[in-house]
């Protein structure tokens, strides 16, 4: 192999013609592989956000690169594509706006407008009322800060000295704090759920006169966490019991005051989702801290799991999988070998690379119309449909990767598609798997938020409360809860001891959102 990173002097060229085209095409796979690491660079750092999405042909909708993209609206579950389409002369739709009635819900406040004057201006005569007019808009009370008193009046029995009656001290989040549950969940909810730093909280708060300390809240975001610990173990518990699991994995920076800079750790995200197939699993996700990434962390966080794992093509799971003598099947994600071409095509404009993310695209616009069917029709119209497109696929890349330069982009793409065939594969051999690994990877997003905004960790302490809470209140997202009346329900019941700790799976998301609705439906 030669040195390609360094000058090259004439008299060290081979004089054998074998030898030199060896040299020449080594030296073209390298300058390839720079050219699109440039371009790539540059699409980074100059191109418009909208442009990262670009769709790639005309007739095809946007393929996202999800390593960049992290503020997107999230697709439709377990699959980022929309049916094929061909070119329509049918006008675009408009978009779908709320211009008409305001949502019913809300609480109504009136203001009523009345006339300078109640008198005819003709003839001086007392108007009456005829009609009115009457119009909405959508209004706003900024957060209120108040003082929550509490008051215990003491009752006494003038008959006899033991007679003093009481209520007891209601228990409380933070025992001796200045801080009430719902000031808590605020603070809570305002970081994992909408990625508002602790600093810029405090800020806001200086702002209407409260001046307090990071460390402060930072002490409340743990107390939180400690109270639902437990909540978040069952959660992380019931994903991990399901017999189909998607697993992905994330840096997280964490600061390590002994060095000059954070300490990369990880965050693993366990995800489930029945939701495409119609199955009994709702949407929930947990997300464990962890020190490393190796093989032996994700076997210690699986102990015991057996069934299918949707997951990237990392090789730690690969060797779990090994590990566990086929307990473990893995089903790696279409959507992570589409992408490899979709960066081929977006740096070389490769006609081949645009033929495989057609091809791949005719796929999904199968999964699209099996969406909510059941496992057997789904299994069913898969080998009737998308079984063919597949094989056919596969001898397409075959015939292709033996005449091309092992070291180019295009080839590593092939290869790896090739490589991981089987678990790829997977969903058409078995009806409950997805193409791709989609449902953990949105599940990553709110940690990638997080992180952007927060950039690092301040202790192992506080990444393990940020992996407890951020499970607690995205899995309340994926059930379109509002998380602050959520969470502060779940915390006053579990700080009061309504909620037993036998209990506790009645205030997981879905547990509790069915039983508000029951609750509803019964006074209505």
């Amino acid at each position: 192999m030669y040195r390609l990173f360094m000058a090259i002097r004439p008299d060290a060229l081979p004089t054998d013609t074998a030898a030199l085209t060896e040299m020449v095409l080594a030296l073209d796979a390298e300058n390839e592989k720079l050219r699109v690491a440039m371009r790539t660079l540059k699409e980074m750092i100059f191109g418009k956000r909208s442009e990262r999405l670009a769709t790639l042909v005309a007739e095809q909708l946007a393929l996202e690169l999800d390593d960049l993209e992290t503020g997107a609206t999230p697709p439709a579950a377990a699959n980022d594509d929309a049916p094929a389409a061909k070119p329509s002369d049918k006008p675009r739709k408009k978009a779908r706006r709320n211009i008409g009635t305001l949502p019913k819900h809300l609480p109504r406040c009136e203001q009523v407008l009345e006339p300078e004057t109640s008198a005819c201006p003709c003839c001086q005569g007392q108007l009456h009322k005829i009609g009115e007019d009457i119009s909405e808009v959508l209004d706003v009370i900024p957060a209120i800060l108040r003082m929550l008193r509490t008051i215990r009046p003491k009752y006494g029995c003038r008959g006899c000295t033991d007679g003093v009656v009481q209520a007891k001290v209601l228990p409380r989040l933070i025992e001796g704090g200045m801080a009430s549950t719902a000031l808590v969940t605020h603070v809570v909810v305002s970081k994992f759920a909408w990625y508002l730093p602790l600093y810029r909280q405090v800020q806001i708060l200086a702002g209407q006169g409260i001046q307090l300390d990071r460390a402060t809240l930072a002490g409340w975001v743990k107390r939180a966490a400690w109270w639902l610990k437990s909540l978040y173990e069952l959660q992380l518990r019931m994903i991990q019991a399901a017999t189909r699991v998607f697993c992905d994995e994330t840096p997280m920076p964490v600061l390590d005051p002994g060095r000059h800079r954070p300490r990369i750790c990880q965050f693993w995200a366990h995800a489930m989702d029945d939701r495409p197939l119609g199955g009994p699993s709702p949407p929930a996700v947990a997300y464990v801290f962890a020190d490393g990434r190796g093989t032996e962390e994700i076997a210690r966080q699986l102990t015991g799991f057996s069934g299918i794992l949707q997951v990237d093509g990392y090789a730690a799971y690969k060797a779990l999988a090994r590990g566990h003598g086929g307990a473990i099947q893995l089903a790696f994600c279409l959507a992570h070998a589409r992408r490899k071409f979709v960066e081929v095509f977006k740096t070389t404009q490769s006609p081949f690379a645009r033929e495989v993310i057609e091809r791949l695209q005719a796929v999904y616009a199968i999964e699209a119309g099996i969406r909510g069917s059941s496992a057997e029709q789904r299994l069913a119209a898969r080998r009737t449909k998308a079984a063919p497109l597949m094989e056919a696929l596969r001898a397409r890349l075959i015939a292709m990767v033996d005449q091309l330069f092992s070291q180019s982009k295009l080839t590593e793409a092939i290869n790896y598609a090739l490589n991981h065939w089987d678990g790829l594969t997977l969903f058409l051999r078995d009806g409950r798997v997805e193409v791709d690994s989609n449902a953990v990877e949105r599940s990553m997003r709110p940690i990638a938020m997080g992180r952007r905004n927060s950039l690092f960790s301040g202790s192992e302490g506080g990444a393990e409360s940020w992996a407890i809470l951020a499970s607690i209140v995205n899995a309340a997202k994926l059930h379109e809860l509002d998380p602050q009346a959520y969470l502060a329900d779940v915390l006053e019941r579990i700080v009061s001891g309504r909620t037993k700790s036998h209990q506790l799976h009645e205030l997981l998301a879905w547990n509790w959102k069915a039983a508000r609705q029951r609750t509803a439906q019964a006074v209505a």
